[in-house]
């Protein structure tokens, strides 16, 4: 069955609600890039989303980035694979160039 949700993209940047959290799970509503392929996006009623923040430590797998004309970073430690319902609203798309930043580090951090 395909659930035909046309709502989310790779490289989109969407407002989440990521609470409830536990522990050290970056909280509350918040830009989050998605990051899974559009193949999965067409068939699935998930996402796997990388939360942005602003907050600055320099971690190799926090990705600057700017959105909105605002510096900030894509945190791929804080990945996650949330409900479509969670999606509030799109803000828009991070460029190209920061999009592949993004894919590279993803590879590198899954990689042996």
């Amino acid at each position: 069955m395909v659930v035909r949700r046309g709502r989310a993209a790779r490289g989109e940047v969407h407002l989440v609600r990521l609470d409830p959290t536990l522990g050290s799970e970056i909280r509350k509503t918040r830009p989050c890039l998605i990051v899974s392929p559009d193949e999965l996006n067409q068939y699935l009623r998930t996402v796997i989303i990388a939360p942005m923040t602003t907050a600055e430590q320099a971690y190799p797998w926090r990705i600057p980035c700017r959105f909105q004309n605002r510096a900030g970073v894509v945190a791929l430690d804080q990945l996650r694979t949330v409900d479509s319902d969670r999606l509030v609203r799109r803000l828009g798309r991070l460029t190209p160039d920061a999009v592949i930043r993004v894919l590279r580090g993803l590879q590198e951090m899954f990689a042996e």
